[in-house]
């Protein structure tokens, strides 16, 4: 801080010193002219008021400028100093500043006094708003920097990933070539002997590019055939010959949803839910009524198992799974056309028309069992066909035709079975009342003749 404005605060603090002596004598030349002569403390009270106030002014001024001089001195650390510069300003104040309790000592101007303070507070401000700009600025910078940085990362993550796929696409096609290349030396060459000596095929006449090309053409079609088609021509076996007793019907039974549910808690985990009335169904139908198949696009693996613990008791004679299916329209079907046996004699019991699509006219179409535990149709469908069975048709197609018409046969068979019971009730009520009629007559005839 510079000496003169340490001579601006102190003659600016003297001149308040002078104007509150001045008004302390003016209040105590007019309080007597004013008051009664029986006051005589009232001038010196007012004027001990003003010297406070006067005071008290002061004190804040000082308090006030010392923050703005503090501000000021970290703000700009050029304009401040050290403790000698700091010592030499303060010497040099008390030399100008004139005493406070001599009266006409006061000299500065209060205006140049007011605007050297404003001047200095403002510079300190300004020297703030400075600092926080270059800072600002610095921090603006190393933003950028940082900014730029993580700009030149990214860049770089990316051609890393770039890379990175070029050579997977590389790698690839490079086994794909290998691949394509040993599978046409492989399947593409012409079948040998077993001395060794080439077979002529139908591509032997044509040149070595064309001939391994379509040879290898030929096994992807064969393979493509075998995974699509059923694994055998006759799912099934010859029927029986006499001495040995070969049902006259043919059941295909599906296993999921129509014996069995899968079901999944987090105790068990994934099992096999038995329907209800399970063995008493195989029991009914069983030979020598049918001959009982299952068929299921299940893997062997899984289902195998499952109906060696349905069945122990043995009346299930046949089982085909998933290879035994045709994969046909994104779905495994069930070809009857490779049981080997007359399609006139096989019921096909399923739930699902896409499975039986290729034979509609032999399914038997029940409800999908959802693994509720009062569930009853196997009941009803051991009688309904114990009752088809022992009725002896001849063309099994027409019975299914009659109940394809309806949403659920089971429930129209249990209709109709009503229907027969009352009908035989009824035949019976009408037999007995002849019966009793009869009775009557030829007991009214008797006791005539007797009283004859």
């Amino acid at each position: 801080m510079s000496a003169a404005r340490w001579a601006h605060v102190a003659s600016s603090l003297a001149g308040l010193s002078r104007l509150s002596g001045q008004a302390a004598a003016r209040a105590g030349s007019v309080a007597p002219s004013r008051l009664d002569s029986r006051s005589p403390l009232l001038p010196r009270l007012t004027a001990t008021c003003l010297k406070v106030s006067s005071v008290s002014l002061y004190s804040s001024t000082v308090s006030q400028y010392s923050s703005s001089v503090a501000h000021y001195s970290t703000a700009t650390p050029g304009s401040g100093g050290t403790g000698s510069t700091g010592e030499k300003d303060a010497a040099t104040t008390d030399q100008t500043a004139p005493d406070e309790k001599t009266p006409g000592s006061f000299t500065a101007q209060p205006a140049s006094t007011g605007s050297g303070l404003a001047d200095s507070i403002l510079k300190s401000r300004a020297a703030e708003d400075a600092s926080r700009a270059g800072a600002g600025a610095g921090g603006g910078s190393s933003g950028a920097g940082e900014e730029e940085e993580t700009a030149e990362e990214q860049r770089k993550a990316q051609e890393a990933s770039w890379r990175a796929l070029k050579m997977s696409f590389g790698v690839f096609g490079v086994m794909l070539a290998g691949f394509s290349g040993w599978t046409i030396a492989v399947f593409g060459a012409p079948i040998t002997d077993p001395d060794g000596n080439e077979m002529p095929d139908e591509y032997s006449n044509q040149s070595l590019v064309p001939q391994y090309l379509r040879r290898t053409w030929r096994e992807v079609k064969l393979y493509t055939k075998m995974i699509k088609d059923p694994s055998r021509d006759q799912l099934l076996p010859d029927p029986l010959k006499y001495p040995y007793m070969q049902p006259p019907y043919t059941l295909v039974l599906e296993l999921t949803s129509v014996l069995v549910h899968p079901d999944w808690t987090y105790k068990t985990g994934w099992r096999f839910k038995k329907r209800p009335g399970i063995e008493f169904f195989l029991q009914q139908i069983g030979p020598p009524l049918f001959e009982v198949v299952i068929y299921t696009a299940e893997p062997g693996l899984t289902a195998s198992p499952i109906v060696d613990a349905l069945d122990p008791q043995g009346y299930i004679m046949y089982r085909l799974f998933k290879d035994a299916t045709r994969y046909t329209e994104n779905h495994h079907v069930k070809d009857l056309n490779c049981l080997n046996r007359d399609l006139s004699k096989v019921i096909m019991v399923d739930w699902s028309d896409k499975s039986v699509q290729l034979n509609p006219r032999n399914q038997l179409k029940i409800k999908k069992w959802d693994g509720n535990d009062d569930d009853r149709s196997l009941v009803d469908l051991a009688m309904l066909l114990r009752a088809v069975a022992t009725s002896g048709v001849g063309d099994i197609r027409e019975v299914m035709d009659f109940y394809r018409q309806f949403d659920d046969p089971l429930e129209a068979f249990r209709e109709n079975q009503r229907r027969l019971q009352e009908q035989e009730e009824a035949m019976r009520r009408h037999q007995a009342e002849e019966e009793s009629r009869g009775a009557l007559i030829k007991k009214s005839w008797t006791s005539m003749l007797l009283r004859r």
